[in-house]
């Protein structure tokens, strides 16, 4: 593949889907340290009340975590967020959906996210500082079971 700086890139910096090489694995240069605030931001402007995310002290005590984790919505708009800047912005006419999105690890306050994007057929993953795999882009639930 060409180097990004012999790509024709749009004006604002992405893309074309032409230029797209299966098998090439963007590294993105930025990189974002979660924190409560966003946590609670998010999971509020989203009328999402789950104490997973917003309750530390049900987090301590009820849960194996030990602490709030990440909105995992929060998390997969995170990384599309870092991705577009180097690949898509201006390039992209629409999202047509998302599949097989998944979270194998939590992201916690205070994790610092990096992104690759692999081009398989265009897919996106999302990293902590640990090299941890926090995000892939089909919604499973792992629910915990009723108690006896």
């Amino acid at each position: 593949m060409a180097q990004d700086t012999e790509l024709r890139r749009h004006k604002r910096g992405g893309i074309y889907f032409d230029d797209f090489v299966v098998g090439h694995l963007y590294e993105h240069p930025l990189t974002r340290t979660v924190t409560q605030m966003d946590n609670m931001l998010f999971s509020n402007m989203t009328l999402n009340p789950q104490p997973l995310h917003i309750d530390r002290h049900f987090c301590e005590q009820e849960t194996e975590w030990g602490q709030p984790l990440m909105n995992s919505l929060f998390t997969l708009g995170l990384m599309i967020g870092i991705m577009v800047n180097d690949l898509t912005v201006g390039t992209t006419i629409a999202n047509l959906g998302m599949t097989e999105v998944k979270f194998p690890h939590p992201l916690f306050e205070g994790d610092t996210v990096h992104v690759t994007t692999e081009v398989i057929s265009k897919r996106d993953c999302a990293y902590n500082q640990d090299n941890k795999l926090v995000a892939e882009c089909r919604r499973q639930v792992f629910m915990r079971m009723r108690p006896r």
